[in-house]
């Protein structure tokens, strides 16, 4: 393969056109636009389709590019060592954080691999769980955390390593825990909720928990991004549910007030690798400290 052409396809697929990528690169569009059909008729494949005046990637497009990102790194990672044996090369620790995940939890499951040593990179993705393990298939990413394990509806095969499980606290703002932590849960009648999306693994507990204990809170906000949902909640817009575990911090660094603890229900947090026996130190590093340290104990109210 020759790899200018691919270096002309990484600069047009970060510039969007052949025109910006000609001026950055000092080369003439026409000859920027004849080594892109030449890598295009290399590869059997279209790399890129117009919209408007700018062009798009293909879906190979963006398969080509995740790939030639990860050549021109290792060729900077190559001219940084020989100008400097001494320095050790960069180990980077690619995550997927699915969405859903709170941050102060992704923040606690990840900070052991932050003290593995100096030469490590961590390199966090979030978005759908879907999407995450898609990536983990093809090896993109070293580990992916999730609220659920991995099933058969992904279609994808690897392994499930419980790091914990704890129930949820209802939180809310001074003003607004005065008037309904009294009698708990009956007081979440009526009470002003900010419910994760219906489709979550939290929204779905939270429903049935709701239903069992016959209780029909006014739910005034409803999505799946629990920062949006606690920044509502911060805001004095009604009640929001997190992680037992977290319970300490957010009171202390947020100044919210516990409204009452739900145990029945268990919210259970996963790595998923393509491993059974997990070997990468990063991977080892997360895995071990949520066991031993973050879900072990939990304060009583």
């Amino acid at each position: 393969m020759n790899f200018k052409h691919l270096r002309y396809f990484l600069v047009v697929a970060q510039e969007g056109s052949i025109n910006r990528a000609s001026e950055k690169l000092h080369l003439t569009p026409q000859t920027i636009s004849g080594q892109l059909k030449l890598l295009e008729h290399e590869l059997g494949t279209p790399l890129f389709r117009k919209r408007g005046r700018n062009l798009k990637l293909t879906k190979a497009g963006q398969h080509a590019l995740n790939y030639a990102e990860d050549i021109f790194l290792l060729g900077d990672e190559l001219k940084q060592s020989i100008h400097n044996p001494l320095s050790h090369k960069q180990q980077r620790f690619n995550i997927g954080i699915a969405d859903v995940l709170p941050k102060l939890i992704t923040y606690h499951l990840l900070e052991p691999a932050l003290k593995l040593n100096d030469a490590s990179r961590l390199i966090c993705e979030e978005g759908p769980l879907p999407n995450l393990l898609a990536d983990l298939a093809t090896q993109k990413l070293d580990l992916v955390l999730a609220d659920r394990p991995l099933d058969a509806s992904f279609h994808i095969r690897g392994y499930n390593h419980l790091l914990g499980e704890c129930g949820l606290s209802f939180f809310a703002t001074k003003a607004v825990a005065a008037s309904y932590r009294a009698n708990f849960p009956a007081s979440l009648e009526g009470a002003p909720m900010l419910m994760p999306a219906a489709e979550t693994e939290r929204g779905m507990g939270l429903k049935r928990w709701f239903e069992r204990y016959k209780i029909k809170p006014d739910i005034k906000v409803e999505c799946a991004d629990t920062a949006l949902i606690e920044a509502f909640g911060l805001s004095g817009a009604g009640i929001f549910c997190a992680p037992t575990v977290i319970e300490q911090q957010m009171t202390r660094q947020y100044g919210v007030e516990v409204i009452g603890r739900m145990d029945d229900i268990r919210e259970r947090f996963y790595a998923i690798s393509l491993e059974r026996r997990v070997s990468h130190p990063g991977v080892l590093a997360v895995c071990n400290a949520a066991r031993t340290a973050l879900f072990d104990e939990i304060a009583p109210l």
